[in-house]
């Protein structure tokens, strides 16, 4: 039986085809040192790779080491690894001698499904429709080839804004990891290496996701019982005193390789089948995982080193050393200044506030998307190379072929959010110093830019209500000297 070597985001029980099969892991310090992880992200890889190394024992070979290659000097067996998750580890598996690559793991729809699928669609690669296929040829909530209740997707009745009044949904909250001895150490070694000038970004803190299948086992089952029939209805809505709404928080734990998504996916269809959970959080839950995710995972093998689309809103400024250090205390906006605040607090935030506030502000601003890519990939504990430039490039920056761009004003972000209530700037003005830097920078984007934006649809509303405003050369001015100063 050949040694299986695992990468660190390769640890749960699904990348092993026999139980008892010989394991390779590697811990790479390099890899650390080529960007400036967040702590919180150092510290889940890590302790991740270190857990799966105490639970397989003297079946695996652990090497902490400086890099791979050097590592692989003193392997002499023949090994095989999965299909790995970027691009760059892909070329450097191949390269090696007695190394067998392994189609994929870790997502529900092959590659080579997605690409008879995509060649087929001659570039109209709309995530609903892919959604739709994998839907039908997976057997997802599906009755007699017509998908249950009626309707391929119930997203539009997904997008209610928080209760009013309320300052937290009332559901229990995900349980959290206890953190043990091994979290000690990887701490400590932490603690040394930046004093041996490893640079991270953000703060340290517990540990607030799971390292062990077994822990993200147990957030599974509890998001199933307790808050995926909340799920649907409030996936689009904010609240600045709870983070977790009602999200899964399941994202690092899939992109660690903890949780198989096909037992997720077939976990919340039971949910809906057995236990009657409501279809909008159920079909919700599922289009994150058998859709966007699988979506975003092959759009990134599929068109390998160029993206689909142009970056249609090309940003040209470099994205300035207070976003980029997470500073959230040099912020005065209330949302952008609790979400960049979250993000170096914890290493996460919902998919939400990432999209309508943190890429929405990048965006009106026009920074560099690459800039972004690689913040969001090092900033995020569940943030990859493969998963981030089709949600950064695609949905902030309106790169994905025939997608509405992720921008909005302060109106919109006040209706799905309580953050406007406590904020010195007013979402209904877009000149004077009580001008919300998102409702002026909206406007200030679309008379910038529209003539990248195509007058489809989608946009044909927004575009007609700029010629209709009377100050657009004054919001222009004025955001022309706000330029990227802290909001």
């Amino acid at each position: 039986m050949s040694r299986r070597w695992l990468f660190a985001d390769q640890l749960g029980p699904h990348f092993l085809d026999h139980r008892h099969q010989p394991v390779l892991l590697i811990e790479s310090k390099a890899v650390f040192r080529r960007r400036a992880y967040h702590r919180q992200k150092a510290h889940l890889v890590l302790s991740a790779l270190r857990h799966r190394a105490a639970e397989l024992g003297d079946q695996a070979i652990f090497l902490r080491t400086e890099t791979y290659r050097q590592a692989l000097r003193g392997v002499r067996e023949p090994l095989e690894v999965c299909h790995p998750t970027s691009r760059a580890a892909l070329a450097f598996v191949r390269s090696l001698d007695r190394v067998t690559v392994l189609p994929p793991r870790g997502f529900v729809t092959a590659v080579d499904d997605f690409a008879e699928w995509a060649d087929g669609r001659r570039g109209a690669l709309r995530m609903e429709a892919f959604y739709r296929f994998a839907r039908e040829h997976h057997g997802v909530l599906v009755d007699g080839g017509e998908p249950v209740g009626g309707r391929w997707s119930v997203a539009p009745e997904n997008r209610e804004p928080p209760p009013k009044g309320a300052r937290r949904l009332d559901l229990p909250p995900p349980p959290m990891p206890t953190e043990d001895d091994i979290d000690a150490e990887v701490r400590a070694d932490l603690d040394r290496w930046e004093r041996e000038g490893v640079r991270f970004v953000g703060r340290d803190g517990p540990r607030r996701f799971p390292a062990t299948t077994r822990e993200a086992t147990a957030r599974l089952r509890h998001f199933l019982r307790h808050r995926l029939a909340h799920f649907g209805r409030y996936a689009d809505a904010m609240l600045a005193d709870d983070p977790w709404m009602a999200h899964s928080a399941l994202s690092s734990s899939f992109n660690l390789g903890l949780l198989d998504p096909v037992q997720a996916v077939r976990a919340a269809e039971r949910a809906y089948r057995r236990n009657g959970a409501p279809l909008a959080g159920v079909e919700g839950f599922i289009r994150q995982v058998l859709g966007w995710r699988d979506y975003v995972w092959n759009l990134y093998w599929y068109f390998g080193h160029g993206h689909p689309g142009r970056d249609e809103l090309a940003g040209r400024r470099s994205v300035p050393d207070w976003f980029r250090d997470l500073d959230a205390d040099a912020v005065r906006a209330r949302c952008l200044s609790d979400v960049l605040g979250d993000l170096r607090e914890h290493g996460w935030v919902q998919h939400v506030p990432r999209l309508l506030v943190l890429g929405n502000y990048a965006v009106q601003r026009g920074w560099r998307a690459a800039e972004l890519v690689d913040l969001f990939h090092r900033g995020f504990v569940d943030g990859y190379a493969w998963a981030m430039p089709v949600n950064v490039l695609g949905m902030s920056r309106y790169a994905d072929l025939d997608r509405k761009p992720y921008v909005a004003g302060g109106a919109y972000i006040n209706r799905m959010s309580d953050y406007c209530g406590g904020c010195r700037y007013d979402p209904r003005q877009r000149l004077g110093a009580d001008a919300c830097p998102f409702t002026a920078g909206y406007w200030a984007l679309l008379a910038r830019d529209r003539n990248r934006l195509p007058p489809n649809a989608r946009m044909a509303r927004q575009l007609a209500q700029l010629d209709r405003l009377p100050d657009v050369d004054q919001v222009l001015d004025q955001e022309r000297r706000r330029g990227d100063q802290p909001p």
